[in-house]
């Protein structure tokens, strides 16, 4: 199974405040942006058959008032916690307490393909564990002091080959690795 993770980042590293706040992170409606660039993000959306994010990431995002942004793509909450699912998302939605290895293992026993890897610890533990195939990482010219750093700390280092760099009019750089 393929397992990829899509996220931006403040040109100094963080995906979040300490808060967990993204007030610092540009508009990702479409019409919000020059010319509706969507920065690559339907197409990779299109590409993944199942996300796996942290709890704490599945709760800003429900907090956010818009609808559901992924559709009928099945979701699985990865926490050692309890996750409380709206009962409207119960049949796309579950919660799992299993180490990443496992959970990949399972997945893909049931079919999936390619996985969307989302939330800073989450993502962390998958880099770990050596689990994350490619990186999409879009950096915001934005500096904001401290935060929840994307990478934190790292049991090894982790090999990437640079594949692709894309600078839009606004100033976010996508940048786009694969795992060695």
């Amino acid at each position: 199974m393929k397992t990829s993770i899509y996220i931006a980042t403040s040109l100094d590293g963080f995906i979040a405040r300490k808060d967990g706040a993204l007030d610092w992170l540009p508009g990702i409606d479409s019409t919000d942006t020059p010319g509706g660039e969507d920065y690559g993000y339907h197409e990779f959306m299109d590409s993944i058959d199942v996300l796996i994010m942290g709890r704490k990431t599945f709760e800003t995002v429900l907090s956010f008032d818009t609808d559901w942004p992924y559709g009928n793509k099945r979701m699985v909450i990865l926490s050692s916690q309890p996750v409380s699912i709206p009962s409207d998302l119960s049949d796309r939605v579950e919660s799992s307490a299993m180490n990443p290895i496992k959970l990949i293992e399972k997945l893909s026993a049931d079919g999936f393909q390619h996985a969307y890897i989302d939330g800073g610890i989450t993502i962390q533990s998958f880099l770990n564990a050596g689990l994350i195939d490619e990186l999409i990482i879009t950096r915001v010219p934005v500096l904001i002091g401290s935060g929840i750093s994307l990478f934190g700390t790292l049991e090894a280092d982790i090999r990437l080959q640079h594949l692709q760099t894309q600078s839009y009019p606004n100033g976010l750089v996508q940048s786009r690795y694969r795992r060695l």
